[in-house]
């Protein structure tokens, strides 16, 4: 039985926060989720968490494509390193959205990329 994001979590960086997020939930927790109380219950700026999160959703991507397309380590890495400005940019822009003017209208994709990461091989099935 594989383990959940924040056991994950809790395992390697516990925090008060983590604990309190345990005691008041107990199902799955997305994996954005257990980031951002991780990073909050370690102090972590919101913007240089957001910052992170971003790189490493792309730096995940790339990787993937490395494994699957004749893309190779360095250009992978050239292709990150082109990804920063945007990365950046999309970063700086999360940050300055009001929460009320954020949202999506795509419910298929949406419930999709929930169950994403608990699928058994998800490299090939989402």
């Amino acid at each position: 039985m594989s383990e959940t994001t924040s056991e994950a979590a809790r395992a390697a960086w516990n925090c008060a926060a983590l604990g309190r997020l345990a005691a008041v939930w107990d199902g799955a927790v997305a994996y954005p989720v257990a980031v951002a109380v991780t990073a909050a219950g370690h102090g972590v700026p919101r913007a240089s968490a957001l910052h992170a999160f971003l790189n490493a959703a792309a730096a995940n991507l790339i990787s993937a494509g490395v494994r699957l397309i004749p893309l190779g380590q360095t250009d992978g890495q050239r292709v990150l390193a082109a990804l920063e400005p945007p990365i950046a940019d999309t970063a700086s822009r999360a940050m300055a959205t009001p929460l009320d003017e954020i949202g999506s209208a795509a419910p298929r994709a949406d419930i999709a990329s929930m169950r994403h990461e608990t699928q058994y091989t998800r490299l090939f099935r989402s």
